[in-house]
């Protein structure tokens, strides 16, 4: 475990680096590859040099070396969060699985922080997840694979249904599909019986965020527009290394 957290915690940076032109340039549809980074005020082409993840910010002391603006610090906090994902998962086990954690908690990064800033859970990363944490399921315990295929099924349209009594009862609509797709790569990852605990996890954080943003924003909860996709990740991400919350009888 020692060998491989140092080459995830050496490479974690720049993955992070390259998570963040996701987010970045994905809802957008701009090319994520094929697009060279420009500084965002003056436009111009950056350097090799100044695109090394956290240490060209720091070195640059966070401002373009053209036109001297301040830059974002969105990029190295994401960098930052990437090697948070890394550490975090040491609680999985070495090995093939190890790298799978990793890889899971960095696709939902991606996924909380687009929905964060779009309202929108892009299909080229919640759908992926679904047949992904099948194979990751049959490999570990292919006897118990129904489970897992049943709790995709189980997400994906028991959150539809939920959305729509939703759009029902209030007439707008307040739970996206994207969420539901979201769910479903939960109920694949981590069985149909994680799911109630997923979901409660996830609508727990979100009330809480919301009450504290009542609190200083003086805005009540009932007319804030929140995202639900971070919670969900959030839950998603946990309840895969923690476990999922037990429900004693």
């Amino acid at each position: 475990m020692t060998h491989e957290l140092t080459i995830a915690l050496a490479a974690a940076p720049f993955i992070g680096s390259f998570l963040g032109l996701v987010i970045d340039r994905l809802p957008s549809g701009r090319p994520i590859i094929f697009d060279r980074s420009t500084c965002d005020y003056c436009g111009k082409t950056l350097h090799w040099r100044e695109l090394i993840p956290l240490l060209s910010f720091i070195l640059l002391r966070g401002r373009c070396r053209r036109c001297n603006h301040p830059l974002r610090v969105f990029y190295p906090l994401i960098e930052l969060a990437a090697v948070v994902v890394v550490i975090s998962a040491c609680v999985a086990p070495s090995g093939w699985l190890f790298w799978c954690s990793i890889l899971l908690g960095w696709c939902l990064l991606v996924l909380a922080v687009i929905d964060h800033r779009h309202l929108v859970l892009p299909d080229t990363l919640t759908l992926p997840l679904i047949p992904i944490g099948l194979l990751v399921a049959y490999v570990i315990n292919p006897g118990m694979i129904h489970h897992h295929v049943f709790g995709a099924a189980i997400g994906l349209f028991v959150f539809v249904g939920i959305a729509r009594l939703y759009a029902l009862l209030r007439d707008r609509e307040g739970l996206g599909f994207g969420d539901a797709k979201l769910l479903a790569g939960a109920g694949a990852w981590l069985g149909w019986d994680a799911l109630p605990g997923v979901v409660l996890l996830a609508a727990c954080s979100a009330l809480a965020i919301a009450l504290l943003g009542q609190a200083v924003e003086r805005q009540p909860v009932a007319t804030r527009e929140i995202a639900f996709g971070p919670y969900l990740a959030f839950a998603f991400w946990a309840s895969w290394l923690l476990g999922p919350l037990a429900f004693d009888h």
